[in-house]
């Protein structure tokens, strides 16, 4: 095994990502900003996380909300400037937090300087940064490849006559990484954050950012696919998930272990089986966490969970850590996907994701139940979705957190960005009930900084429920309709309120939705 250093503290650790346009407004224009991060950092802190992720921070004409990037080197004016961001690295770190940004560099913003040369002109210095193409035989674009509305991926440029390649919003031209000069600017912009304290990168688009040279078609996807993972249709095998990105990530990788402490690299891989997914740990010398999105999507029933988090866990050798999350801005949130929205349900599904070995990644909000709003059309600012054909809207999963129940509910003292729908709940109210799930996943988040083993048994597992054991800790999920009985060890009692009382060994009642956990001496 490669002697690569990775960074110590990810072991069982919590990030907490923040959508930084929707947590907290400090200047009253509307948009959340640093400034804002800051101000509740002993909220966060209070949480018992390790570490924030925010959602893309730098310059961006936003057509996609920061994951367009007009400049890798800075921070967007609305956030507050760079000056904000050291000062949150600053307080982060007097509250042991670790601060991780969002790196997009699968693609720029058309108005990034790089591509604005590029169009201007063929031989521009900048032209192979991007993938360009000839039109085809018939006239029209190379491939067929589609964007993420579900359009082509190629828009022509008629200044130059060729197309450029954009598996996103045309705005997002893709960048060419069969050029090493691009490969050059990458690693002068990680150094660059990476000098200026910040502990990591999540990576967006991590496994596409390699296409096929020869640009071939994408085949029709299996009839079969979880649609999550087929692309309107096709199956992304040339325009993303092409094998030549793991060298890519074992440089960066060496990159950021020359750091002391290591730097984090967390990918975005969005692919459909756990043999890909471990795939982009290598030999323990590329990623340090790969998204695990088969258990995002999964169905939240015993016999779908329990043989993907065991396979996981089963696949990770070496020390590398697996990693679980449930909601993020891209997709539904898991109190409406996973639990209907349903106060019991949400409980359950925090235990479960709460006491599974490895990291976890908790989107803000996610620790109060927040489901899923629904947004009038007029109200909706995401383009990417509103031009796209799908019933979801990332703005249902973006909305601003309710801080109280003042008119703007804490989160500005102006008018917010985009609208909160039907707020039933507030920080302020649920740190004022000790039985409410913003208080319950604080209990949990305490309790599983004391999991110090890597493994997981099942101890049970049948349609109705699934029980297992990890470290100390005994869970046992109830994911039917019915009440069931399950033996237990003796030890202390947490139920799904974060009510505590001594058992002993012996038959126990798991109402239906609901879960514990038993603590063994």
């Amino acid at each position: 095994m490669p002697n690569i250093a990775h960074p110590t503290w990810l072991r069982n650790a919590t990030i907490y990502q923040i959508y930084v346009r929707s947590f907290a407004d400090s200047n009253a224009d509307g948009y959340g900003d640093i400034d804002g991060v800051i101000e509740h950092l002993p909220y966060i802190e209070s949480l018992g996380v390790d570490a924030i992720w925010m959602s893309p921070i730098m310059p961006s004409p936003n057509h996609d909300w920061g994951y367009d990037v007009s400049d890798y080197y800075s921070v967007a004016g609305d956030y507050g400037g760079i000056d904000a961001l050291q000062r949150l690295i600053r307080a982060a770190s007097k509250a042991s937090l670790k601060v991780i940004l969002d790196l997009v560099p699968n693609h720029t913003s058309s108005e990034h300087p790089w591509f604005k040369s590029a169009r201007s002109d063929r031989n521009s210095h900048y032209r192979d940064y991007y993938v360009w193409a000839d039109p085809s035989i018939t006239g029209g674009p190379p491939n067929n490849w589609l964007d993420a509305t579900g359009g082509s991926a190629w828009s022509y440029d008629t200044h130059s006559k060729q197309y450029y390649l954009h598996n996103f919003l045309p705005t997002q031209p893709d960048l060419n990484w069969w050029n090493p000069l691009v490969h050059e600017e990458f690693q002068k912009i990680l150094r660059f954050w990476f000098d200026l304290g910040i502990d990591g990168f999540r990576i967006d688009v991590a496994h596409g950012i390699y296409k096929d040279q020869l640009l071939r078609d994408d085949p029709v996807a299996n009839p079969g696919q979880n649609r999550h993972f087929e692309h309107f249709g096709l199956a992304e095998t040339y325009s993303k998930n092409r094998p030549e990105v793991h060298a890519l990530y074992r440089n960066w990788r060496q990159l950021a272990a020359s750091y002391q402490p290591p730097k984090v690299l967390i990918g975005e891989t969005w692919v459909s089986d756990l043999d890909t997914l471990v795939s982009f740990y290598g030999n323990n010398d590329e990623l340090d966490l790969a998204m695990n999105f088969p258990f995002t999507f999964s169905d939240f029933s015993s016999r779908s969970l329990a043989p993907l988090v065991t396979e996981t866990l089963d696949k990770l050798t070496n020390g590398a850590h697996c990693c679980w999350a449930a909601s993020n801005h891209d997709i539904s949130r898991f109190p409406t996907r996973w639990s209907a929205d349903d106060d019991t349900r949400i409980r359950s599904a925090l235990i479960l994701l709460t006491t599974l070995p490895g990291t976890l990644i908790l989107y803000y909000g996610d620790e109060l139940g927040l489901g899923d709003s629904i947004i009038d059309d007029h109200f909706l600012q995401d383009e990417m979705t509103s031009a796209s054909t799908a019933s979801f809207r990332r703005d249902y999963a973006r909305r601003p957190m309710p801080w109280n129940g003042s008119r703007q509910h804490g989160f500005t003292r102006g008018t917010p960005w985009l609208p909160f729908g039907q707020v039933t709940t507030s920080v302020e109210t649920q740190l004022a009930d000790e039985h409410s799930i913003l208080n319950l996943t604080r209990r949990l988040l305490s309790l599983r900084n004391t999991i110090a083993s890597s493994n997981l048994a099942t101890l049970y597992l049948d349609d109705l429920s699934w029980s297992y054991k990890v470290d100390k800790l005994e869970v046992h999920i109830n994911f039917s309709d019915q009440s069931i009985q399950r033996h237990t060890d003796g030890g202390v009692l947490i139920d799904n309120r974060g009510l505590e009382r001594s058992i002993s060994a012996g038959e126990n009642t798991i109402e239906p939705f609901s879960a514990f956990i038993v603590r063994r001496s």
